[in-house]
């Protein structure tokens, strides 16, 4: 009787983590997740370093801008590349340099001759490592997994993987900066990166042939424009994320604040805050790693963007420690869950040779509107304070979401027919099942 009843959540497990099965994946989950908790240590001690160095919200925001716009410039282009050419090799050579970038950050900051300005220099040249690295190594995930059937369990295990971070580094790093200062979660987040670059190295991938094409790169950038956006699924999800990223999302920027002059804490506080919402985004990922199907996911990403909407409505409210510890956890949920959802579907229903742009638009939707949405936060947040900008954040994505559910029917009405053709709908279905 005693496995019987553990039976079923043995079950669930084994589901959730059937991704894990293909031995290239599991080598890049391992090393990818040990990398990403370096890299959440970063983030946290870049924005306490910098909100130390110049107590301003202006300056807070404007590093976090100048950081990601090379993301938002260079990703259309990148896709091209990641279509063209051997995507393990372009991924290896971009953990490299963003090994050698953090370290440099931190022998500034441990000879005590960091500046802003310095910090805003390296956080571009990171945002230009990331520009090729994200949308290459999000169009990677289908040749690591032996079966296309597990593509939605990969991203959502990469979802698992990365909040696993965010909930172990920030809470590192708030340690760290208390009692060593912010340098050596750069070095530690510098020497994280062998970790990854041996995964990737250590792979067994199939021999492939990639013939790069001779036509001009603007030529299939506009190919690339021209097919997303002339899908309504694929345009509907990326404007929604891209509302989310350029209103919601923001909200990380201004963390150190709350911290510090609403919540009245300091760097353990932040680090608090930052665990909660890896906390919530875990839980998220978890659940949709556990899902047999892609079915529903669409109705999914509309839930989760009204949850993230109300919750930072909610916790533009909050000042409570504690409450605002719970809000958080419910924003990170709805945020990975609206994330990995919209990643999800775009990878099912897109085509492998148009991968690579495709998810390459998905990084400018998701992490190139980040650095206005960080300007534009910073701005809002001197002039009219941080709660306020809170509240309107909240309120921006609320509406995106009830645009979003207006389009639900004929996306579905859209996706039917690639459904069926890969296999995930029987033919003689009459429609998509959101309720499951």
């Amino acid at each position: 009787m005693a496995s019987d009843q553990y039976g079923p959540a043995r079950s669930r497990l084994r589901i959730a983590m059937r991704a894990l099965g293909s031995r290239n994946y599991r080598l890049f989950f391992a090393g990818q997740g040990i990398s990403l908790i370096g890299t959440w240590m970063q983030r946290i001690a870049v924005s306490w370093l910098v909100y130390r160095l110049s107590g301003s919200a202006l300056w807070l925001g404007m590093v976090n801008f100048f950081g990601q716009l090379p993301t938002f410039l260079i990703a259309p282009y990148a896709g091209v590349v990641a279509d063209r050419f051997n995507k393990r090799r372009i991924i290896v050579i971009t953990q490299v340099f963003s090994m050698v970038q953090a370290l440099l950050l931190g022998v500034l900051a441990l000879t005590g001759t960091v500046a802003v300005w310095q910090v805003m220099v390296l956080s571009v040249v990171l945002g230009l490592i990331n520009g090729f690295d994200v949308p290459t190594r999000q169009s990677f995930v289908v040749e690591m997994v032996d079966n296309r059937e597990d593509l939605g369990n990969a991203i959502a295990l990469n979802s698992f993987m990365f909040n696993g971070a965010r909930l172990i580094g920030p809470s590192i790093a708030g340690i760290l900066i208390a009692t060593a200062g912010e340098g050596v979660c750069f070095l530690v987040n510098g020497l994280s990166y062998i970790a990854v670059i041996y995964s990737l190295l250590a792979m067994r991938m199939p021999r492939r042939d990639i013939r790069p094409s001779r036509r001009p790169i603007l030529h299939e950038l506009k190919e690339g424009v021209v097919y997303a956006f002339g899908s309504l699924p694929i345009r509907s999800i990326l404007l929604l994320l891209s509302l989310v990223s350029l209103m919601g999302m923001p909200y990380v920027v201004l963390l150190p604040i709350v911290a510090k002059d609403v919540l009245h804490g300091g760097a353990h506080t932040l680090g608090f805050l930052a665990a909660a919402t890896g906390v919530g985004a875990l839980g998220g990922a978890f659940f949709l790693a556990s899902r047999e199907s892609v079915v529903g996911l669409v109705r999914m990403i509309f839930l989760a963007s009204t949850a993230f909407g109300l919750a930072l409505a909610a916790f533009s409210f909050s000042n409570i420690f504690w409450l605002s510890f719970v809000i958080l956890m419910v924003v990170g949920f709805a945020m990975m869950t609206q994330m990995a959802s919209c990643n999800t579907v775009l990878q099912t229903i897109v085509s492998d040779e148009k991968r690579g742009r495709v998810m390459s638009f998905y990084t400018m939707a998701f992490m190139g509107m980040a650095p206005f949405g960080s300007a534009l936060a910073g701005v809002l947040a001197d002039k009219i304070g941080t709660p306020r900008t809170l509240l309107i954040s909240g309120v921006a994505c609320l509406a995106g979401a009830l645009w979003f559910s207006t389009r639900i029917p004929a996306m579905r009405r859209a996706i039917r027919p690639i459904y069926i053709e890969k296999g995930i709908l029987p033919a003689e279905e009459p429609q998509i099942s959101e309720s499951r």
